[in-house]
């Protein structure tokens, strides 16, 4: 593709749109205390509107995304499997939509309750994964190696901090903040790495 950067606007609309959009379908759901998964929970009000509607396109763009990037990403070998581990992303938002939390999104209860729970540790292992590996990247400057590292960090300790009891009525927001701040970062590279006159991790 010539300039992705079309996909990137785009993605940034739908996600934005499907999280408040979703919200606002929705009047007693809780932004700051309950996940993103639970707009679309089995039995929740316009579940599988804001599932088929939101979470699909969500997923779909971020799976475009990152084929469309793929050659203009200065990755080989492990960061090249690295960048590879990033489609646990789009995969976790379409895997939602096929199989919903229950409400309240427990650690324990129906099969689809339990297939969602695997597919949660699976997708924030793997893209913590991914970013270590796209740390090794031979062609990417001290600095924007150590960014993906410390959002590799975070955004483990940050889902590792969601399933705290205590923390239990902000667990909303410290999966807004993880999302946030890895798909922004990542949308940022991307937009630049779109631009053949980019150094944004060329040394």
């Amino acid at each position: 593709m010539r300039n992705p950067r079309g996909i990137i606007v785009l993605f940034v609309l739908v996600y934005v749109a499907m999280l408040f959009g979703g919200a606002a379908l929705k009047p007693d759901y809780s932004a700051m205390s309950q996940y993103i998964s639970e707009l679309g929970a089995t039995g929740s009000a316009r579940a599988v509107l804001i599932s088929i509607g939101g979470f699909i396109p969500v997923g779909v763009l971020a799976a475009l995304l990152l084929w469309a990037m793929a050659s203009r990403v200065p990755v080989s070998g492990a960061s090249r499997v690295g960048y590879w581990l990033l489609l646990c992303e789009p995969l976790a938002w379409i895997g939602s939509a096929l199989a919903p939390c229950d409400l309240g999104c427990p650690l324990e209860g129906s099969l689809s309750q339990t297939l969602h729970n695997l597919l949660g540790v699976f997708t924030y292992v793997g893209t913590t994964l991914g970013l270590l590996l796209l740390a090794t990247a031979p062609r990417i400057k001290p600095t924007i190696r150590l960014l993906w590292v410390a959002l590799a960090i975070i955004w483990l300790l940050l889902f590792a901090l969601m399933g705290k009891p205590p923390l239990h009525d902000w667990r909303g927001l410290l999966q807004r903040l993880a999302e946030w701040l890895v798909y922004g970062a990542l949308c940022i590279a991307a937009w630049r790495l779109a631009s053949p006159a980019s150094t944004l991790i060329r040394e």
